[in-house]
């Protein structure tokens, strides 16, 4: 959806839509979209800055980066922008730290769903998990250990630091 920049009304422009994109778009390697995206934006121009404020929601299918399992993610995510025309960008040549945080729009025109699908793409978790108590995958037999299938008694210290357990043994 193309916003015109000299079409927006005085008291701003607010946009509920649903989008539905395709999974090949997310930075995401294994994520595909469960639901439609659905946005609400408020778009307002103030002088030649354009602010955005809006809230995505979503369902995506991740990966568990421990146990390699598919998992439901549910994506509530606001954002707050501002963009500036390109005339700004292009003249200056250093911009100063406030300005640096700033995005710009082109020929008077942005796209509001390239827009949202950047914001998406900002929302994913560094680390996906289907839980936070995630134990991953048994190192010795390689079952999912939350699955139960793992009976394995890992050796859980180091080796290496086998030799300052002489240290703890001789202060008791």
């Amino acid at each position: 959806m193309l916003i015109e920049i000299d079409r927006l009304p005085q008291e701003g422009l607010k946009v509920s839509k649903k989008y539905e994109f395709i999974s090949v778009e997310l930075l995401e390697e294994d994520a595909e979209f469960l639901n439609p995206v659905h946005t609400d934006v408020f778009i307002k121009k103030s002088g030649d800055e354009i602010f955005l404020k809006g809230v995505i929601k979503t369902c995506i299918s991740l990966t568990c980066c421990r146990c390699l399992c598919s998992f439901d993610f549910k994506i509530d995510s606001g954002f707050d922008l501002v963009y500036l025309p390109e005339e700004l960008d292009i003249n200056n040549e250093q911009l100063d730290e406030e300005e640096a945080k700033k995005l710009f729009y082109y020929g008077r025109k942005m796209d509001l769903k390239r827009i949202i699908m950047e914001q998406l793409n900002f929302a994913f978790p560094v680390r996906p998990l289907c839980s936070p108590d995630c134990q991953g995958i048994c190192p010795v037999c390689g079952n999912i250990v939350k699955e139960g299938k793992c009976s394995c008694v890992a050796n859980k210290t180091d080796p290496r630091l086998d030799k300052f357990k002489i240290f703890s043994r001789d202060k008791r």
